[in-house]
């Protein structure tokens, strides 16, 4: 079936061609007059490049125009959202979805922490600093103060 189609498109074109092109009769013809019938049909080959050329432009455009209004096309409609299921649910899963209990209950961050007793401070008791700078004066101060120290 496809050879027959294209064996007739085939017919169909030869005869077009013959229509609008007649078959060139050279016999006869002067060198003068063949340059001027080859400088004619380069004219006409000339246009029909033109037009040829037109036509692609014209198709390129219309192809790219076509493109971004089906992209346009498809953006308008957006993304389908697929038709959701129907889920059965028992009345305790339903009254469990309106009270969000992991929102009611408050975590108590206290529970799991380590106790840690406080120190107290050693405070020295506030003296006349006068006699404290006889007594740590000298060698027998430095060593009062390295022994504290340890």
């Amino acid at each position: 079936m496809l050879v027959a189609e294209l064996e007739e498109r085939k017919l169909e074109k030869e005869k077009a061609l013959k229509e609008c092109f007649p078959p060139l009769k050279l016999s006869g013809l002067s060198v003068q007059d063949l340059q001027e019938l080859c400088k004619a049909l380069n004219c006409k080959i000339d246009i029909v490049d033109e037009t040829r050329y037109d036509l692609e432009v014209k198709i390129v455009k219309n192809e790219k125009e076509i493109e971004s209004l089906s992209q346009k096309i498809r953006e308008m409609k957006g993304v389908k959202r697929p038709n959701l299921k129907r889920v059965k649910k028992s009345a305790d899963d339903m009254m469990g979805s309106f009270t969000d209990t992991s929102k009611l209950m408050k975590p108590d961050f206290k529970v799991n922490l380590k106790t840690v007793k406080k120190e107290e401070d050693k405070r020295e008791e506030v003296t006349d600093w006068r006699k404290n700078v006889e007594a740590m004066s000298g060698m027998e101060g430095r060593k009062k103060l390295f022994d504290a120290g340890q």
